[in-house]
C-alpha cells in the first residue's frame, strides 16, 4: 500500500444521466449540494453499449459549465467503432473536457459482436494515440476480480494492460472488504503498476437494491453484512443508520490503509454521500 500514500488525496462523485425533466431537476440539486465539498471531479455513466451517450454528454457539459468543477464522461468501447469514438473525443476536447473514464462496458441485450474494440486497454491506447496527453484517463479496477474474468491472475493481466496503455488512475468496483482492496494494491505494486487506485464506495441505503446490484456486478456482500441487513426488514430508518455506520467505518479504514481518496456512487442522491463524507477522519 506504500505507493498509494504518496498520491494526493481526492474525492469524486458519480452520477447517471437523468431521463426525465424531474430527474434533471433532482440531479441539479444533488450536484449543487455535493459541489460544496469541492470534489476533484464528477463523473457521468452511460447505459449498456453506450446507449445513453448523448445524455452523458449533455449532463457532463452542464455540470462543468455550471459548477466549474471538472466533469468526466464514461466512455464505452463495446458496440462502438473507431470513428464514433474519434468523433466523441474530438467533441469532448473542443468542449474543454479534460478527464475521461474509459471502460469496456456491458454488451446490450441481443448484441453478439463486441465491435471494433474488445477490451478497455484497446480503448485507452486509442485515446492516447488520438489525443496524446490531453485527457486524464480513469479506468476500472476490480479488487474482487471481474465477474467475467477467468481467474484473478488473468484479471490482473487485463488491469496491467490498461495501465501500460496509458491510464492515469483507476476507480474500483465497490466492495465491503478492505482486505480485498489492500491485497489488490499490493499485487499492483509487485507488478510495478504505480497509479492511484481510488476505492469506489456505495452508501448502504436499500438492501434489496444493493443485493440486486451486487449480484449483477459481482461485488460481494459479506455474509455477516447480508445477515444484518436482512434483519431490518422494512425498518428502513434503522437499516440506513446501520448502513451509514458500516460505510463510514469502511471508508475510514481504507483511508487509514493509504487509499488516495474515495469515489462515491451517489445514485443521484446527495444525502447518503454527504452523511458518509461528514464522518470521515481527517478529510
Amino acid at each position: 500500500m506504500d505507493s498509494q500514500k504518496k498520491h494526493p488525496r481526492q474525492f469524486s462523485f458519480e452520477f447517471f444521466p437523468p431521463k426525465t425533466e424531474e430527474g434533471k431537476v433532482k440531479l441539479r440539486e444533488t450536484r449543487n449540494a455535493l459541489t460544496k465539498v469541492t470534489p476533484k471531479y464528477f463523473s457521468v455513466t452511460f447505459g449498456a453499449g453506450g446507449s445513453t451517450q448523448s445524455g452523458t454528454r449533455e449532463t457532463v457539459l452542464e455540470i462543468q459549465r455550471e459548477t466549474g468543477i471538472d466533469a468526466a464522461p464514461h466512455l464505452s468501447c463495446i458496440g462502438s467503432t473507431r470513428e464514433n469514438i474519434r468523433a466523441l473525443l474530438s467533441a469532448y476536447k473542443a468542449e474543454g473536457i479534460r478527464r475521461i473514464v474509459a471502460l469496456r462496458g456491458d454488451m446490450p441485450s441481443g448484441m453478439v459482436e463486441a465491435g471494433e474494440f474488445r477490451h478497455a486497454n484497446e480503448l485507452v491506447a486509442f485515446i492516447r494515440a488520438e489525443t496524446g496527453r490531453h485527457f486524464h484517463i480513469e479506468v476500472a479496477a476490480y479488487p474482487e476480480f471481474h465477474p467475467q474474468a477467468f481467474n484473478a491472475r488473468k484479471d490482473m493481466d487485463y488491469f496491467a494492460g490498461k495501465v501500460k496503455a496509458g491510464a492515469n488512475s483507476a476507480i474500483t468496483q465497490y466492495f465491503f472488504n478492505p482486505d480485498a482492496y489492500s491485497r489488490f494494491v499490493d499485487d499492483c505494486e509487485k507488478r510495478g503498476l504505480d497509479i492511484p487506485i481510488v476505492p469506489g464506495i456505495m452508501p448502504i441505503t436499500n438492501y434489496k437494491q444493493l443485493a440486486r446490484f451486487s449480484d449483477a456486478c459481482g461485488a460481494e456482500i459479506p455474509r455477516w453484512l447480508r445477515w444484518r441487513l436482512e434483519q431490518f426488514g422494512e425498518d428502513l430508518e434503522s437499516l440506513r443508520k446501520f448502513g451509514l455506520e458500516v460505510t463510514i467505518g469502511l471508508c475510514n479504514r481504507l483511508l487509514e490503509l493509504g487509499a488516495p481518496g474515495l469515489h462515491f456512487y451517489t445514485m443521484n442522491q446527495s444525502g447518503p454521500t454527504l452523511a458518509v463524507y461528514a464522518g470521515l477522519d481527517g478529510r
